[in-house]
């Protein structure tokens, strides 16, 4: 059985469209509706890691995937 990855999926709307982003390995996708862009997301993740497995890429990255806990906060930053 395969482990499970615990991964954070950002969703929001551009335009017409909505857009999904994976912070943790930087893969991005979008889709009509939050559900599809969060599924478009979901298929482009699965591809990175298999590709990213079979570079043998997986085994750097895959304790901080592996976390369980993830903390999210907004933050103010003058530009």
């Amino acid at each position: 059985m395969p482990k499970t990855l615990h991964l954070t999926a950002v969703i929001w709307r551009e335009g017409k469209r909505y857009v999904s982003r994976c912070p943790e390995i930087g893969v991005a996708s979008y889709g009509k509706t939050p559900t599809a862009a969060r599924q478009a997301l979901q298929e482009a993740v699965e591809l990175w890691l298999s590709n990213a497995r079979q570079l043998g890429l997986l085994d750097d990255i895959r304790p901080s995937l592996e976390m369980k806990e993830r903390y999210t906060t907004p933050m103010e930053v003058a530009v």
